[in-house]
């Protein structure tokens, strides 16, 4: 994907020249009155409801009289409630009598309200409109796929190292060496909480303890015990730490050295790949391997630039609430994200120091690069006549389905149904037919 300046830099680009063409023709108040009976039934609705809680001197709960209860609290005290019962009612109706197609959820207004009437008022914003100046022979190439003999050595090394064994080993501790430890920490003479381990596999040198821990190890023997004094950083995550002077109680039980594997025998049927049988033919996969991998990160950067430069040739006013929507969207699956590392939202903002007004900041960029970008590529589909038959439709449902091993019922219900299977198939097949007009 384009980098975080290229992508700002197109912003700007499209934000200057829409400011110039800036129209507001997306964006329209629609005004809905209840009343009369509809209204009346709302404002008895709403006293029937607080008449279960409302209590008065002199009468049951549930029993106070309504002209009691208006004397008391006055009627003024029912409308709003009624407003929002029939909130749902006067939406139906904004959309029936404007039949117009919101592109974000419309914000609502309260106009006005009485005991005769209540007025509403919608903001409804519809698609903006689309000026799209050239996005045919923009000379955009995707790069050639090379793979260095560099890249495939650097890979096998990889391969060796994953398969690296750990063998017992006599003598005292070294770099590079895991040692087998038991451990517990100390402040002030009392031990903190999180500060004990038991038989932890610590690799000296992986910087995976807090500065100053693991080379207080090295030199130790297997049975030994010492007392390391570190210090913990000022920006550690639990404020009681954070600076602390510390003494932790170590004992290692056991020195483990790495074995560096061969490309042998031995080696090849620890792989067990059928195509791999010698360093030759381990070549030739790793060398399929990372040619893969090249072709998507290659094919990713070739539509993020193509896209790009269609951008400067884009006039469009995108309003801020779609921005803002699909910032939502974009926090939710970075929600999703944590969670599956079994992280909170609450507990990143906490330990990377943020907010949810910086992350949504941060996400801004991202989010109008992928509100344009799709606008634009409608826009083309329109233009160009882009079509996606029902055919098309079930076949990818069927691909996808199997894909994620569900149901087709229930992969619908989860990835919002045939509606965006046909729009990610059509934004697809448009996508090529860029890539075709740039060849």
């Amino acid at each position: 994907m384009a980098n975080k300046k290229k992508v700002e830099k197109v912003e700007k680009e499209t934000k200057e020249k829409t400011t110039k063409a800036k129209t507001k023709e997306n964006v329209h108040d629609v005004e809905v009155k209840i009343e009369g009976k509809e209204w009346e039934a709302a404002i008895d609705k709403a006293f029937q409801k607080k008449q279960k809680t409302v209590k008065v001197d002199g009468f049951r709960q549930g029993k106070v009289p309504r002209n009691v209860y208006e004397k008391r609290f006055g009627k003024e005290s029912l409308l709003l409630d009624a407003a929002d019962a029939v909130l749902p009612d006067a939406y139906v109706k904004a959309m029936e009598q404007s039949k117009l197609d919101p592109i974000v959820q419309p914000s609502v207004d309260l106009k006005s309200i009485s005991a005769e009437a209540v007025e509403f008022v919608f903001k409804v914003i519809t698609k903006p409109v689309v000026t799209l100046k050239k996005y045919k022979g923009l000379g955009v190439k995707p790069n050639k796929v090379e793979v260095t003999d560099e890249e495939i050595d650097h890979e096998i090394g990889h391969l060796l190292e994953r398969y690296t064994e750990l063998v017992a080993k006599e003598g005292k501790v070294e770099n590079g060496d895991v040692a087998v430890i038991d451990f517990e920490g100390f402040k002030d003479g009392v031990a903190f909480d999180g500060g004990k381990g038991e038989n932890y596999s610590l690799e000296i040198g992986s910087h995976t303890f807090i500065p100053g821990f693991e080379e207080q190890v090295i030199g130790m023997s297997a049975g030994e015990e010492k007392d390391l004094d570190v210090t913990f950083p000022e920006d550690y995550g639990a404020k009681d730490l954070a600076g602390a002077k510390v003494v932790f109680h170590v004992k290692v039980n056991e020195i483990k050295s790495k074995q560096t594997r061969e490309l042998d025998e031995e080696f090849f049927e620890d792989l067990a790949m059928d195509d791999v049988h010698d360093e030759k033919s381990l070549k030739e996969h790793v060398k399929a391997s990372i040619s893969a991998q090249k072709e998507v990160d290659v094919e990713n950067e070739y539509i993020d630039r193509l896209l790009e430069e269609v951008a400067k040739n884009v006039e469009v006013d995108i309003p801020e609430e779609m921005v803002q929507e699909e910032v939502d969207r974009l926090l939710k699956r970075f929600e999703e994200h944590m969670r599956m590392q079994g992280i909170s939202l609450d507990v990143y903002y906490q330990f990377s120091g943020t907010s949810e007004k910086d992350l949504r900041s941060q996400m801004e960029t991202e989010a109008f690069k992928n509100v344009l970008y799709r606008l634009m590529l409608d826009e083309i589909a329109k233009v160009e006549k882009v079509e996606v038959t029902e055919e098309e439709v079930k076949k990818e449902i069927d691909v996808l389905a199997e894909k994620y091993q569900m149901s087709k019922e229930d992969f619908l219900k989860q990835f919002g149904g045939e509606d965006f299977v046909r729009y990610d198939l059509e934004l697809r097949k448009t996508m090529d037919l860029l890539k075709e007009f740039n060849q």
